[in-house]
């Protein structure tokens, strides 16, 4: 097996076996490993005499909770290769790192697959961080394929070949229909199309265009997926709403983040971290350049 692992992260709250019975069927359908992260974190109050002490019962506790949960991925998916890691660290530290080397790392969505961190949940930073896609998946919403779509968001200013790549790829995997979605600015003054022929024919404009656009990039990536069926949906207004109200009851949304230097990689995009925050469905956010 050449390809590199799915990677999910648990915590030790509630809930968890749904979180990696849903990183093991990505893993399945990527036909590569699983291996199930957590880390240990002490609270700072804990002083060094009794660190050591507190640290060995902490993860041998810990080491009982991710055994439970390999098995339960191993009693349902027995061919699936299950690994595991425990050890003591930051969880989005931990979890970028291992990003370097999965083609996948799954988490449950609003810091559920780690508890919640002061700086923002482990999910959102993780997905600022990672160098592979990022599936977030919220325990409890949508637990798996709702319709046969797979949705993505297209930016024509912030074009990444990479997010409908991975799209594509997606809807293959899935035997869904790919669904392009992208939200149009009203030109500037914001003209109602009840204005007048200039305005209405203005706002035509901008709609053939983004289509002549979205066209095009289909016609790029496309032919490598000659099954997957392709619809668009333009939409005006807010680009979070556009694709949140477009991946309703959908298998998947998928999303780009593009790379950022210095302290803004630690960050997420607003419209990303919106998304994330609002979608009830599995959410895949992509690192682009």
């Amino acid at each position: 097996m050449d390809t590199g692992p799915v990677v999910v992260g648990v915590g030790d709250l509630s809930g968890q076996e749904g979180v990696v019975l849903y990183a093991a069927r990505e893993a399945v359908m990527r036909s590569a490993p699983l291996r199930i992260a957590h880390a240990v974190t002490l609270p700072s109050s804990y002083g060094r005499s009794h660190a050591k002490e507190t640290g060995r019962g902490v993860m041998n506790r810990r080491a009982v909770l991710v055994e439970r949960l390999v098995e339960t991925v191993r009693s349902a998916f027995p061919s699936l290769v299950v690994a595991s890691g425990l050890t003591f660290d930051d969880p989005v530290r931990l979890l970028a790192k291992q990003s370097a080397e999965a083609v996948l790392v799954v988490l449950g969505r609003g810091g559920r697959g780690f508890p919640r961190l002061p700086l923002g949940s482990v999910s959102l930073r993780v997905a600022g961080q990672a160098r592979c896609p990022v599936l977030v998946w919220r325990p409890g919403g949508a637990g798996g394929v709702q319709d046969d779509r797979v949705v993505v968001g297209i930016d024509r200013v912030h074009y990444s070949p990479e997010v409908l790549e991975f799209a594509f790829a997606e809807a293959d995997r899935r035997s869904a229909h790919l669904l392009i979605a992208h939200a149009l600015h009203r030109p500037t003054p914001s003209p109602l199309p009840h204005t007048g022929t200039a305005a209405r024919r203005r706002i035509r404009e901008v709609e053939e265009a983004a289509r002549s656009f979205l066209d095009e990039r289909i016609g790029e990536v496309g032919g490598r997926y000659p099954g997957v069926t392709v619809g668009l949906r333009l939409g005006w207004g807010r680009p979070a709403r556009c694709l949140v109200e477009s991946s309703e009851d959908a298998a998947l949304l998928v999303m780009g983040s593009r790379r950022r230097s210095g302290r803004r990689r630690l960050l997420l995009g607003s419209v990303s971290a919106e998304v994330l925050h609002m979608a009830d469905g599995p959410v895949a956010v992509v690192p682009t350049r």
